[in-house]
């Protein structure tokens, strides 16, 4: 009740009562007129005031008082990292088509995803030259991708319109002011359709600290449609860890990756030089790891750690006393 009060206050703060008046509306209706407004506003911020503006969205989607000057919880430093540490490498990394040449000069070509082509359009795409099943994606924020399955079943209309506007998006404003995203060209990109036995494929996301891998997110039984999942967390020896970030956790955990100790020496190699990134790679059934992305805001530092004190804990783990604040 308190966290509910407190996001109407910091709403209230971010757009008075019009935008209170959305938030409700949208919750109501299943609409998404509050995150629009959110956009256009972040958007049309001076960068001198991005900081203040930051204040009050955290306010209104965590119900809690952000310090920028003294980060303190892991979701507290991710948003100074976000606006502050916003460095041309982590632009580039972001970036889900570039990074491909960082990862093959890092740890090479055969653990990138295949490649079946790029476009700067909807338009441009051939889809009677791709594959009957594929992914794809833009380059240049989270969650924008389609699923294709079977290509004669696909909507291109309903597909078509989703990623116009996801093309027209800079996601530097639509979660908090995202700054990594904000030079990157978009791009949409095909890629080769992977999955395991029973179309269950698990993103193994390994959160890594001053360029060492600590923890192992396993997310899986996603329904996209829905944007459900479960998760659980591991430490390093595979020991199941007692809290959650984004999703229910899995009442009996999942079993160990066959090549874990690869991952992890993957995710070493990847994070070095960084205070804070998450390693996204998936398992295949025959053995083969390919890489996912480079994740260095999750979930904006805006989803809820479960038990609270986990926010602290990791908090601890990213070192920012050396860190030099670094505006795009």
């Amino acid at each position: 009740m308190k966290k509910g009060i407190s996001k109407l206050f910091y709403s209230y703060a971010y757009g008075g009562l019009y935008f209170v008046w959305l938030r409700i509306m949208d919750k109501i209706l299943g609409k998404k007129d509050a995150g629009d407004f959110l956009y256009r506003k972040s958007k049309e911020t001076d960068s001198e005031k991005y900081g203040e503006e930051l204040v009050k969205i955290y306010g209104l989607k965590t119900g809690r008082k952000l310090n920028l000057d003294n980060p303190v919880t892991f979701n507290e430093k991710i948003q100074w990292l976000k606006l502050y540490d916003a460095t041309p490498i982590k632009t580039e990394l972001a970036d889900k088509y570039l990074v491909r040449r960082w990862i093959e000069e890092k740890i090479g070509e055969q653990y990138l995803i295949p490649l079946l082509g790029v476009w700067n359009n909807f338009e441009d795409i051939d889809i009677s030259e791709l594959p009957e099943s594929f992914v794809l994606k833009t380059n240049h924020g989270s969650g924008c991708n389609a699923i294709v399955k079977d290509k004669e079943e696909t909507d291109w209309k309903e597909t078509k319109e989703k990623f116009n506007y996801w093309m027209s998006l800079n996601f530097a404003f639509l979660g908090g002011f995202e700054m990594q995203y904000l030079n990157i060209r978009p791009k949409i990109i095909a890629e080769q359709y992977i999955e395991n036995e029973g179309g269950n494929l698990y993103d193994y996301k390994i959160h890594c600290f001053g360029g060492k891998p600590e923890y192992i997110q396993v997310i899986g039984d996603r329904d996209l449609k829905t944007h459900r999942a479960q998760e659980a967390f591991y430490d390093t020896e595979w020991i199941l860890q007692p809290f959650t970030y984004t999703y229910p956790r899995y009442g009996n955990g999942r079993k160990k990756p066959d090549k874990l100790q690869e991952m992890l020496w993957i995710a070493g190699i990847l994070s070095k030089g960084f205070v804070y990134v998450r390693v996204d790679l998936y398992e295949l059934d025959n053995g083969d790891i390919k890489f996912g992305e480079m994740t260095f805001t999750p979930a904006s530092g805006m989803d809820s750690w479960s038990p609270p004190g986990t926010d602290w804990m990791l908090g601890g783990k990213i070192n920012l006393s050396e860190k030099k604040r670094h505006f795009m």
